[in-house]
């Protein structure tokens, strides 16, 4: 199941045995009313009521009297205590306690007896009250109306000692919202007690609203206001003081005007009736510490055949409305549609049809989210009761009493990884695993497996190049906010390809309106999302194209023997030796892969540039962050992008039992499979221009040689695919021998190496070839500035010299400049070569041409 709900409490199991224990020592001690009463074998009115900030849930119950007795459960000690008790058969329809347990807040009808079950008594009053209950006293009516009455304690951000105020909202049917001012003081020890029970002062906070939402996390109330001829999404911010402000305003394009009255995350609500879920819209405001805000809507079923939904992606400026296929015509929807907060995705689920799972942080593609059916098991992970998210992927089932945390189910993932087909599925899935990976290793190193011998299987995208940028991103990603704006999350910008079973529409929406002018923590993060969506165009996000002009010109200006300042290149050197130096320090285990043992400059080149370019790129628009900070974090990136590169390779290797020295044994299977996937990493890295670990080169070259015949060697080295380092033409001229299949292997590559490096390889290899080669390089070095001087028709013969007049003139003028340029010839490396040399190369190379 791609979805795992973790037991945080259960009525059953946490409450249950307690109120036994209880009942068992009241009746022993013959107690009548001091605690709880006797519970039947029944246990169908013990409910959750509501979910406090803390983490404490308050539950209620009725004994065989009628008694209504509340309780609560301290998520903490997880222990249970009664917290009071009324003696009457009343409904219970809200309540809330504060954070210090002094005060208990409640609102109770009395309902017909012969009517439905949510219908108040006919003239009867909501009575919402006040109770002091450490220990308990004093009942206060706050209020006493015919319409339902929901409550809520306001809770400090912080924990600190007793505080002398608090504050309650009273949030009414007839749509407005009141917070009460109530202080406390402490007598008789501590005794806790009204300061002023007969006036309470009280404030009007919201009205006129047909929707209201209640953020027990952050204590923020959302509402939609109907006062203006279109649907508008408010949010009050409540500070630990009581204060408040109205933080924003936010046109919605929805319909609510005749879908009644709404409540989300006042507690527990069992006034709807819930058989009837599938007709109600569903709407729910989602945020994360990131900055995000997002309005998960759904209206009203019209359709057995589909549904319709919408995403509001305040935090992006763009709405995604998306119209799932329910299949027949025959499969009845019979529960609501369920949205549930997993931080930086929003889980859409209704029960037997399908299961989607958005990616809010990055809603851009619709590849980047995963859309399952009813063909997959996945659909029916869930219960089936109605659930309700709360803050923190916290999921309450209220029906069976029970609190989940919501957590994606990695182990799930990684099997439906492998066994997918659908390229959407595996492009999701990879950035879902890695996103909310809580073993970061294990993980990487559970996805390199699957991608060593799954390279080829992703026809829309390269596997590769999206596991490197979306593992590296994450790595880093929360170690300063706005990163998501300046680095890429994808190596995919567009995604044409259909996904099954749903279609959507994306649209353009107003912006919030900020309300206020001084932000701080969440607040701040969503007003830089705002600003970005204003005035970032084009797009920030980081690419290596000025890294790929800039290298370009350097390794033309070596070609050419420029130069660029010694300080700009020494800090380009510098740059490299310490990502080179961050990799060592990452892994402590010994590579059996032959990397970074050789200096390959063009490679710390580019790697030093990649960490110039995108230092200066963050310098520039990550405002706030030190630079050392900033230059720690470029650093990390790119190791990290070589890091991946060598455990890729490492995985193969090890799985392979392959050894450095591949030259010394027969090309194998593995061989073969271990240069395809080094070929697919470099075709990967060049798309992007991202540097290889130095020896990367070398080692793809050797086992090219080693695993292709001559012809395709040939043309893959033509093609650029194999790069002829030195260290890799200097092993094979040392380590194979001179049969006639390795001559041509050798001459077929000293012909296509530089003209310099090729010098230094033909005096590695003893042979008639090479030597015609130094030769020829000889002659030409000696005769590029010689001007003819007049000459004797005589030739003087020494002795052994050969009867061929021509050859003779030849080697006398070779060595009359050989006598005039010593010096110089010496210099460059020319010492052991000379005329006499020359003279028998030529010899033997006729000799070769004449079959003698």
């Amino acid at each position: 199941m791609a979805l795992r709900l973790v037991s945080d409490f259960d009525l059953r199991k946490d409450v249950l045995p307690w109120l036994r224990s209880q009942r068992a020592a009241s009746a022993a001690a013959g107690a009548r009313g001091g605690g709880p009463g006797v519970l039947e074998n029944n246990y169908e009115n013990l409910r959750i009521l509501n979910v406090e900030r803390n983490g404490n849930i308050i539950y209620t119950y009725k004994d065989d009297k009628g008694n209504v007795f509340f309780g609560l459960y301290d998520c903490r000690t997880r222990q249970n205590e009664h917290l009071y008790t009324f003696e009457k058969d009343l409904h219970v329809v809200s309540c809330s306690v504060n954070n210090e347990r002094t005060l208990l807040a409640a609102s109770l009808v009395h309902f017909t007896k012969e009517g439905r079950k949510n219908e108040p008594q006919p003239g009867s009053k909501c009575l919402t009250l006040l109770v002091e209950i450490h220990p308990v006293n004093n009942v206060k009516v706050l209020k006493a109306v015919d319409s339902y009455i929901w409550v809520q304690f306001l809770y400090p951000h912080v924990e600190s000692r007793p505080l002398a105020e608090n504050h309650l909202l009273l949030i009414s049917e007839e749509k407005y919202i009141e917070k009460f001012h109530i202080q406390v003081t402490q007598e008789d020890g501590n005794r806790v007690v009204l300061k002023d029970s007969g006036y309470l002062p009280r404030e009007r906070v919201a009205e006129d609203f047909v929707w209201a939402q209640w953020d027990m996390s952050e204590q923020r109330l959302y509402y939609i206001d109907l006062k203006i001829s279109r649907s508008t999404l408010k949010c009050i911010q409540f500070s630990a003081d009581g204060k408040f402000n109205l933080m924003f305003e936010a046109p919605l394009d929805i319909t609510l005007n005749d879908s009644g009255f709404k409540l989300v995350n006042f507690g527990c609500d069992d006034l709807q009736d819930q058989k009837n879920l599938s007709k109600h819209l569903a709407l729910c405001v989602f945020t994360n510490h990131t900055g995000t805000l997002c309005v998960c809507y759904s209206p009203k079923f019209d359709s057995w055949e589909k549904i319709t939904y919408s995403v509001f992606y305040f935090h992006k400026g763009h709405s995604k409305t998306f119209t799932a296929a329910l299949g027949s015509v025959d499969s009845h929807v019979t529960k609501g549609l369920t949205f549930l907060n997993l931080e930086y995705y929003v889980a859409v689920y209704l029960p037997g049809h399908f299961f989607h799972l958005l990616n809010i942080q990055h809603p851009d593609l619709i590849c980047h989210s995963l859309f399952l059916t009813g063909n997959n098991e996945v659909v029916d992970m869930l219960p089936h009761s109605p659930l309700q998210s709360l803050s923190g992927s916290l999921v309450l089932d209220w029906c069976s009493g029970k609190l989940y945390r919501a957590v994606l189910n990695q182990s799930y993932l990684l099997q439906f990884l492998w066994n997918t087909q659908l390229d959407c599925e595996k492009m999701a899935v990879l950035h879902c695993v890695l996103s909310c990976g809580r073993d970061p290793q294990f993980l990487e190193a559970k996805l390199i497996q699957w991608i060593s011998e799954n390279v080829s299987a992703c026809h829309s995208f390269d596997l590769i190049q999206e596991f490197i940028i979306a593992s590296s991103y994450w790595s880093i990603y929360p170690e300063t906010s706005n990163m998501d704006k300046l680095l890429p999350y994808s190596s995919v910008f567009a995604w044409d390809t259909e996904i099954p079973g749903i279609t959507l529409v994306t649209e353009e929406i107003p912006l919030p309106f900020m309300k206020v002018y001084s932000f701080k923590g969440y607040w701040e993060k969503l007003n830089s999302n705002l600003e970005y969506v204003k005035y970032s165009k084009p797009r920030l996000l980081y690419d290596n194209s000025l890294v790929r002009k800039e290298w370009h010109s350097l390794i033309s200006e070596e070609k050419t023997g420029r130069r660029r300042s010694m300080v700009y290149m020494r800090n380009i050197r510098e740059n490299a030796a310490k990502v080179i130096s961050n990799i060592e320090a990452r892994n402590l285990e010994p590579r059996l892969t032959p990397l970074f043992q050789e200096e390959d400059n063009h490679q710390r080149l580019l790697m030093g540039l990649m960490v110039s370019e995108l230092k200066d790129h963050l310098l520039r628009h990550l405002q706030g962050v030190e630079k050392k900070k900033i230059e720690q974090i470029v650093l990390d990136y790119v190791s990290k992008l070589l890091d991946l590169i060598c455990q890729i390779l490492e995985t193969s290797w090890r799985k392979h039992h392959l050894h450095p020295r591949l030259l010394h044994w027969q090309a194998s299977a593995a061989e073969f499979t271990v240069f395809h996937l080094m070929t697919r990493i470099l075709e990967a890295t060049r798309t992007l221009f991202l540097p290889l670990p130095p020896g990367f080169h070398t080692l793809h070259t050797m086992l090219g040689v080693h695993c292709l015949p001559l012809y395709n060697l040939l043309h893959y080295i033509d093609c650029g695919v194999l790069l002829l380092t030195e260290t890799a033409v200097t092993r094979l001229m040392k380590d194979l021998d001179n049969s006639e299949k390795n001559e041509k292997l050798k001459f077929s590559i000293i012909v296509r190496l530089p003209p310099l490096i090729g010098q230094k390889i033909c005096r590695l290899w003893d042979h008639p070839m090479s030597s015609n080669i130094i030769s020829r390089n000889h002659v030409r070095v000696l005769l590029l500035n010689y001007k003819k001087q007049p000459r004797s028709s005589m030739i003087d013969k020494s002795p052994g010299s050969v009867e061929f007049l021509p050859l003779n003139y030849f080697i006398e003028i070779l060595t009359d400049i050989e006598s005039s340029n010593r010096a110089l010839l010496a210099f460059e490396g020319h010492d052991n070569v000379d005329a006499k040399f020359v003279e028998e190369a030529a010899l033997k190379h006729t000799t070769m041409l004449l079959g003698l």
